[in-house]
């Protein structure tokens, strides 16, 4: 069920249209993990995965990517895995409305947690999660990506 609530999350937020921030403006990382690129676009190296809450500071943009610095590596982002809001990870903290609301924290990046996915589960008891499982396990790596594009002679 995480991969589901992610994409959607990520779909709402690419249609919203986000502000560009700022330059030197301090974001953070608002997906489970997100990817920081070696190009502004999804074909670029993976450098490195900052984990959900990471904070980066804006550099440049580029149409829909954003230049970021920080968690030891300069690269590019997609705008979609970035927040000008600080993620508060304790929900009972007292500043957490601050800076993102209960629905917000429980969604961005996140996903089910076991314990929400079975209380889901148990109130919805006909319904059948067997694909989206399977859906979940399946990965495919940036190299099998690539050489899927190349074989069907797409060239970013």
């Amino acid at each position: 069920m995480k991969q589901p609530v992610i994409l959607i999350c990520m779909l709402w937020l690419m249609a919203m249209g986000p502000a560009t921030p700022a330059y030197g403006a301090t974001l953070s990382v608002q997906v489970k993990a997100g990817d920081v690129r070696s190009t502004p676009s999804f074909l670029g190296n993976i450098l490195a995965k900052l984990p959900y809450g990471a904070r980066v500071a804006a550099t440049g943009e580029r149409g829909d990517w954003i230049g970021v610095a920080g968690g030891g590596v300069t690269g590019w982002m997609h705008r979609s895995a970035l927040t000008e809001k600080e993620i508060v990870f304790k929900a009972g903290a007292a500043d957490v409305d601050q800076y993102a609301t209960s629905e917000e924290i429980s969604l961005a990046g996140k996903g089910f947690s076991e314990e929400v996915e079975n209380a889901y589960k148990s109130r919805n008891p006909n319904v059948d999660f067997t694909w989206i499982d399977r859906m979940e396990a399946i990965t495919v790596s940036q190299n099998e990506m690539l050489r899927f594009l190349q074989e069907g002679q797409v060239r970013p």
